[in-house]
């Protein structure tokens, strides 16, 4: 029988999956002698069994509950729901893995008309009673009940003007009580009864809202956004309150063992005297430096500086803590790994390596593969930023550099991100509503909030700029203008810069620099390269793109589509009399004047690799790709060929396909017009013994044929490149030592790689188009119909951003197994954009590939993934 429910002191945080982060954690604190308030932790799958069965908590989890309210009560020396000494509780949330701000919580849960007089007489605090009944009927109203927050807040406004109050804490007991008066007719406004009375009734509802949290859209777009699987479920921990607004004496705050912006080994936080812990979160005050506190409470200052001291030794990663002090005494509600800039993560991860607590293997372990994307982009250059003023100041929430138009509204800044536009979203405060608009941002700006607010947290874990608590700037979002204190105005629509170093705000675009890799990032590339098995190549089809990539580190280039240089001005119009040629000697004109060119390009990129392989894949697309569309480009197609517009314009319409990505493309181009493959080929040897007698490398060219379903075509078109190899090289009198491979992208490739690795030297899985072909998708079109899917929990992740491992993966590995099983040394990588996504190059390295291929900016997260495949695979052994 299913056991649902577990006292703190029941767990450990071995437990995660079945606890969750919060909750594992909480008992490991417990279980390490902290002071931590006594609770209970609700399962997930207590969740997963609410959504089995239709969004209902079984009878048996209600029983477990009430069982360890019972137990707690005892502990604690308080009863729920008793007029003298009430219980008081809060309820939150706490999946496996983190997920800060997207799921609800209730505070001071137990109060009603009774128990808060009850509180108010054992306190001897009526002011506290009061604000802690006004806190919880807002939040249960808005969390369980589901009503609109902003009513609430208008009330409290209106409440706080007519007190003449600057703050909620200068309200006074009879001002709150007047406001929950108000607070409780919303209620019944709105949902046509009482405000709940009974504990028992609230504990429940409030459990309930916490499960349905877990599938609300903000949830659902970050579980999308960080591949966190849906089935997980979060579990629900139940704690008793302890109170940091009860009085002077009295606070709350967030506090990291080193800064999450830097990574510097110092105590970073801040912290609310006479406040609860959402007021910090939310930035609805701005919080004191935690530096503060040791003048404030020196005694609880140093407690917590032990405390943190321990949890980072204990956890051997850097800490976030929340905790509260109530009457002068410490209390920690959490501890967790905290989110941290990419440039923080690589700081903390070198020097808690250096200092001893921690090894390389664990270092790796410690960094985002996919933050490292906000170090490998420009960052605005420095004589700029000397010579701008900035319009505002604020805090440095999210380091980086970002330009973009303003936006007030996440609904129109997604809207403008989806024309094309560079947005900065621009709020008093964020929400965890605002996911989706911060998610496309260049950046954010905020007039509210500190370092530990919503937006600071948010950005730092996307790895996006963030200046947060610009407090001398007036933002109105309903029409969609800011104003500075010197009453300079920035409308929907401005170009904004923004600083995320030193917390600036700039009018217009600022020139930026190109990003390096040194210092931090340079030592952890340093063990990744140590530590990895996987290589890591990289797609390049030009020599700036090569040297880009040779900058990050590529060990060569795994993919270069000859298509793409195709394109440019200088040669498109022979590809276009190529293509509409009728007789194979006019085809055979337009590829004489291609040669040199394609063997130029090819020469150059060989110099640019100095040596190191090079994949060349001949011609892919589909023709229509290159065909002129326009009247006036047929037009002057005709007159250069000597034919009448209407005879190519016809030829033009004959080479349309009813669906050209499965049509006349990749090796059967080959087939019907073999001396596209022999001009190619022909271009890649020359190129390299040309290359080998200018730089002095040895050059070992791979050649690439597209789209092979059948070993037989293979077989063809190798023949073809043999031939033409054979006599370029006895012309030169150069030998060229040569691969011959094609790509795994078609299922038939994949279940016949036994016979197609006969012909083979190599495969490249081209999982784009293996995707593609095995999902009956269409790359283009699947953005249709693909977010309702993820809607619908029909697929968890978009299958061209990361490979789908049950049915593509299943593919890939059978490939493998049977290429190698009739071909022992055959070499093996991917070159998809998936190369560069950090589950599948784990995936990649499982399976036994040799490399991955990807873009030149993702070759440091596909090094550092690969290193933690690596070390991630020896530890299950």
């Amino acid at each position: 029988m299913s056991k649902y429910v577990y006292a703190f002191t029941e767990g450990n945080a071995a437990m995660r999956d079945l606890l969750g982060g919060k909750g594992a954690n909480l008992a490991e604190m417990t279980g390490l002698g902290l002071p931590v308030p006594s609770g209970f932790t609700i399962t997930t799958e207590a969740c997963n069994r609410y959504y089995a069965d239709g969004k209902k908590i079984d009878s048996a989890i209600i029983v477990e509950t009430l069982t360890a309210l019972a137990d707690l009560e005892r502990r604690t020396g308080k009863r729920f729901g008793d007029v003298k000494n009430p219980l008081l509780v809060s309820v939150r949330s706490g999946a496996a893995v983190s997920m800060p701000g997207m799921m609800d919580t209730i505070l001071n849960l137990g109060l009603n008309d009774e128990t808060v007089e009850g509180l108010a007489a054992a306190t001897e605090n009526p002011r506290f009673a009061y604000d802690s009944y006004r806190r919880f009927i807002q939040m249960f109203s808005n969390v369980v009940m589901e009503m609109d927050m902003s009513q609430f807040e208008k009330a409290l406004e209106a409440a706080k003007e007519k007190a003449g109050a600057q703050a909620d804490s200068d309200l006074s007991a009879e001002d709150l009580k007047a406001l929950i008066a108000t607070y409780k007719q919303l209620f019944v406004d709105g949902k046509g009864m009482e405000f709940p009375q009974d504990p028992k009734e609230q504990l429940i509802g409030a459990i309930e809202a916490v499960f349905r949290s877990w599938e609300n859209p903000r949830a659902h777009f970050y579980r999308l956004m960080n591949d966190i699987p849906s089935s997980l479920g979060t579990a629900v921990n139940v704690q008793s309150m302890v109170f940091g607004n009860m009085g002077d004496d009295c606070g709350t705050g967030v506090a990291f063992t080193r800064s999450p912006s830097t990574g510097e080994n110092k105590l970073f936080g801040e912290f609310l005297m006479n406040a609860q812990g959402e007021d910090v979160v939310a930035g609805i005050r701005t919080p004191k430096h935690i530096d503060e506190l040791k003048a404030d409470m020196p005694h609880c200052y140093d407690a917590l500086v032990e405390i943190a001291n321990k949890l980072e030794a204990h956890y051997r990663d850097m800490q976030d803590l929340e905790f509260t002090i109530e009457k002068g005494k410490l209390f920690m509600l959490q501890t967790r790994n905290g989110k941290r800039t990419a440039a923080a993560a690589l700081r903390i991860a070198v020097e808690m390596e250096k200092e001893g607590s921690i090894d390389k293997n664990q270092a790796m372990l410690m960094v985002d593969p996919k933050q490292l994307d906000s170090l490998l982009h420009p960052t605005f250059e420095p004589k700029a930023l000397a010579e701008t003023a900035p319009i505002a100041t604020g805090l440095p929430a999210s380091p980086g550099a970002a330009s973009g138009r303003a936006y007030f509204d996440p609904e129109k800044a997604a809207e403008a991100a989806a024309r094309g536009e560079k947005v900065i979203l621009v709020r008093t405060e964020t929400s965890p509503e605002d996911i989706q608009g911060m998610n496309i941002a260049q950046g954010i700006m905020t007039a509210r909030g500190g370092m530990t607010s919503h937006a600071a947290v948010v950005a730092r874990g996307m790895g996006r700029c963030c200046v947060a608590g610009c407090k001398d700037v007036f933002i109105d979002e309903e029409e969609g203008y800011f104003r500075t204190t010197e009453d300079r105005v920035v409308r929907e629509g401005d170009w904004i810069s923004l600083d995320g170093n030193l917390g600036r705000v700039f009018l217009g675009q600022l020139p930026t620099i190109p990003a390096n890799v040194s210092g931090d990032f340079a030592v952890i590339m340093k063990w990744a390269d140590e530590i990895r098995t996987l290589g890591v190549l990289t797609n390049a089809d030009t020599p700036r793109d090569a040297k880009q990539a040779l900058e990050f580190g590529a060990e060569g280039i795994g993919l270069c589509r000859t298509e793409h240089m195709f394109f440019n001005e200088d040669r498109i119009m022979a590809v276009r009399r190529m293509i509409v040629s009728t007789t194979e000697r006019q085809r055979k004109a337009a590829l004489e004047e291609l040669l040199p060119i394609q063997q130029e390009d090819f020469r150059q990129l060989y110099l640019a690799m100095e040596g190191r392989q090079v994949t060349i894949r001949l011609l892919d697309p589909p023709l229509h790709e290159f065909i002129p569309k326009e009247k006036e480009e047929i037009e002057e197609l005709a007159r250069q060929m000597g034919i009448s517009y209407e005879s190519l314009d016809e030829i033009v319409r004959s080479l349309h396909e009813v669906n050209p990505m499965m049509g006349h493309r990749g090796c059967r181009l080959a087939v019907t017009f073999p001396e596209i493959a022999r001009m190619q080929t022909a271009a890649i040897i020359g190129a390299a013994i040309d290359a080998m007698e200018e730089g002095g490398f040895v050059i070992h060219p791979e050649i690439m044929v597209p789209l092979v379903g059948d070993a037989a075509e293979l077989r063809f078109v190798k023949n073809i490149i043999d031939e033409t190899a054979q006599r370029i090289m006895e012309e030169r009198g150069r030998k060229v030592d040569y691969k011959v491979g094609t790509m795994i992208e078609l299922p038939r490739a994949a279940l016949t790689a036994d016979e197609i690795a006969k012909e083979a030297q190599f495969f490249s899985f081209g999982t784009n188009d293996l995707s593609q072909m095995t999902f009956g998708f269409s790359r283009d079109d699947s953005g249709k119909f693909l977010p309702d899917y993820y809607t619908f929990k029909i697929f968890e992740n978009d299958p061209f951003a990361k490979i789908d491992q049950k049915g593509v993966g299943k593919l890939i590995k059978m490939a493998v197994e049977l290429g190698r099983s009739t071909n022992p040394d055959i070499h093996m990588g991917i070159c998809g954009e998936h190369g560069g996504e950090p589950s599948s190059v784990e995936f990649c390295h499982n399976v036994g590939l040799d490399y991955v291929s990807c873009s030149p900016f993702r070759i440091p997260i596909a090094k550092l993934a690969a290193a933690q495949a690596k070390v991630r695979a020896d530890r299950r052994k």
